[in-house]
C-alpha cells in the first residue's frame, strides 16, 4: 500500500475526505493546519503590499465588471450549510477577493512545505487548490475560471524548503513517503540517490531551486524501457496511477456533463487530424505531487504535431441535481438542488478537464504501422499549467526518450489510439489501483 498525504495513520470519516487524484490530502485536518497556518498570519499582520503579479491580477477583477461580480459572488455563493459552512480551513473563511489576495500574497512567496503535524502530516502539493477548494465549484467560480506565476519556485530560495527539517522534503516523513511513492511502483528498494539523479554530498541534494527538484531526472537504470526491441508493446508515458480507460469514443461529445464523456475534437484543440481518432480508445492516468514528473515517448516514431494549447486553470464542471447526484446543495438562495459542488474537486473533473485546460498536445506517427498515429496529451491542472515540451515537429524519438514535463505539482494525461488499434490493445493496467505504473514500463501491446 502506498501512502500518501498524511495516510499513515487512521483518519476519521469526518475528515476524510478522498481525493482520486491525491493533489490534496485525504486528511481534511492537513488542509486545516495548512490554511488555517497562512490565514491567520494574513489576519496578525494586516493589509500588505502586493506583488506585482497580485496587483495585476487585482486590477483585473476591479476593473472587469463582470470578472468582479463573480469574485465577488463566489465566496458569497459558499453554503452556509454542512458541510460547506466553513472554508477549507475549518477555521477561518476566505472572506472575499480582497481577502483571498493577501493570502496569495502570503503564499506566493513560499516553496510548498512538508507538514509534519500531529493530526496533518503531509503536503498542500497545489495550494492554490486548496484556497479555491470550494469556491471554484460555486456557479460564479465555474464562470470565473473559465476566463483564462511560477517565478518564485524557480530562484534559489525556494530551495529552503529541501533540507530534512520538519517542513523540508527531506526530512524524515517526508523523504519516506517520497520514496515509498517511486518505489511501490516497481517494487524496488531504491535509496532517493539511486532512483534520481542528484548529489546528496551537496546541499539540497543538488538542486538549486524547488521547480529543479520537482522535474528531476530520474537515473536511467531505475526506470528500463520496456521491450525497447519490440515496436508492439506501449511504453507508460507518465510515472502515473491508472483513471480511465474508454473506447469507442466521439469526436465530440458533451464532456461538462455527468460522467464527462471524451471529446476528441476539443481534447486536440479543433486539430484536423481529430476525425482519425473518432470511436478510438482513451488511455488516462493521474501524476501526484509525489510523483516523478518528466513525459516520455510510448512509442517509437516520429513527432508529427507538438505544442501547448492554452486553457483554463481552475475551472471544475457543476452537475445538475437531475443527475441523479447525490445531496444536492442549497444555495444561498434558498434554491434547492440548482447545481451540486463537487466536494472531491478539481481531481474528479480530469475528463472535463482534457477538453479545457491547458495541455501539451503530441501527435506521434509510430513506426509501426500496426498502431501508426497516436496521440499524447499533458494536461496541466490548477496552478500546475506550466506544460513544457522538449521536442520538436519532425524529430524521431525512440521509445522511453524525454518529450516534455509539468511544473510545479501533480497533473493527468491521455493517450489515444484510433479506432482500429484500440481494439487490438491488450493489458492496459487496471483502473483504481494504488500504486503508480512506473514511467517507461510495459503499458500494453498490439494483440497481446
Amino acid at each position: 500500500m502506498v501512502y500518501q498525504h498524511g495516510n499513515h495513520h487512521h483518519i476519521p470519516d469526518e475528515h476524510r475526505v478522498h481525493k482520486p487524484g491525491a493533489w490534496l490530502p485525504a486528511d481534511h485536518r492537513v488542509l486545516k493546519h495548512w490554511l488555517g497556518h497562512h490565514v491567520k498570519h494574513v489576519d496578525k499582520v494586516g493589509e500588505q503590499e502586493l506583488i506585482p503579479v497580485l496587483k495585476e491580477f487585482q486590477d483585473l477583477i476591479e476593473n472587469n465588471t463582470r470578472i468582479h461580480m463573480y469574485f465577488c459572488a463566489m465566496w458569497d455563493e459558499v453554503p452556509r450549510k454542512p458541510p460547506y459552512n466553513k472554508d477549507v480551513t475549518g477555521q477561518s473563511q476566505i472572506r472575499d477577493y480582497k481577502h483571498m489576495l493577501q493570502v496569495l500574497n502570503r503564499v506566493f512567496g513560499r516553496a510548498p512545505e512538508w507538514t509534519d503535524a500531529a493530526a496533518g502530516v503531509g503536503m498542500v502539493g497545489v495550494p492554490l487548490a486548496a484556497i479555491f477548494d470550494y469556491a471554484s465549484a460555486t456557479p460564479s467560480g465555474h464562470a470565473a475560471f473559465l476566463d483564462p506565476d511560477g517565478k518564485y519556485l524557480k530562484c534559489p530560495d525556494s530551495a529552503s524548503v529541501l533540507g530534512d527539517h520538519r517542513a523540508g522534503w527531506f526530512g524524515e516523513i517526508g523523504h519516506k513517503d517520497l520514496m515509498e511513492v517511486a518505489n511501490a511502483a516497481a517494487g524496488t528498494s531504491y535509496k532517493f540517490e539511486e532512483m534520481y539523479q542528484c548529489d546528496p554530498s551537496a546541499p539540497h541534494y543538488g538542486f538549486k531551486c524547488w521547480d529543479d527538484f520537482f522535474t528531476r531526472p530520474f537515473v536511467p537504470q531505475a526506470r528500463p524501457v520496456a521491450s525497447p526491441e519490440d515496436h508492439l508493446v506501449v511504453a507508460n508515458a507518465c510515472e502515473s496511477r491508472p483513471y480511465a480507460l474508454s473506447h469507442d469514443v466521439r469526436l465530440r461529445d458533451k464532456f461538462w456533463v455527468k460522467g464527462q464523456p471524451y471529446s476528441v475534437l476539443d481534447m486536440l484543440a479543433h486539430d484536423p487530424l481529430s476525425a482519425h481518432f473518432a470511436g478510438g480508445t482513451v488511455y488516462q492516468a493521474f501524476l501526484s505531487p509525489l510523483s516523478y514528473h518528466r513525459w516520455h515517448a510510448p512509442v517509437s516514431g516520429t513527432i508529427k504535431r507538438a505544442h501547448v494549447q492554452d486553457g483554463t486553470y481552475f475551472s471544475e464542471p457543476l452537475f445538475p441535481a437531475s443527475d441523479g447526484s447525490d445531496d444536492p446543495s442549497v444555495d444561498r438562495t434558498g434554491r434547492e438542488g440548482e447545481y451540486k459542488i463537487l466536494q472531491k474537486g478539481i481531481t474528479v473533473s480530469q475528463g472535463y478537464l482534457t477538453a479545457l485546460a491547458t495541455r501539451a498536445i503530441i501527435l506521434i506517427e509510430a513506426e509501426a504501422k500496426e498502431i501508426g498515429l497516436m496521440v499524447f496529451i499533458g494536461v496541466g491542472m490548477d496552478e500546475v499549467s506550466s506544460c513544457e515540451i522538449t521536442v520538436k515537429e519532425g524529430q524521431r524519438v525512440e521509445k522511453g526518450d524525454e518529450l516534455g514535463m509539468f511544473h510545479f505539482g501533480g497533473s493527468t494525461h491521455c493517450l489515444l489510439f484510433n479506432k482500429d488499434v484500440g481494439k487490438k490493445l491488450k493489458g492496459f493496467p487496471k483502473v483504481g489501483r494504488e500504486e503508480n505504473v512506473p514511467v517507461r514500463a510495459r503499458l500494453c501491446a498490439v494483440g497481446e
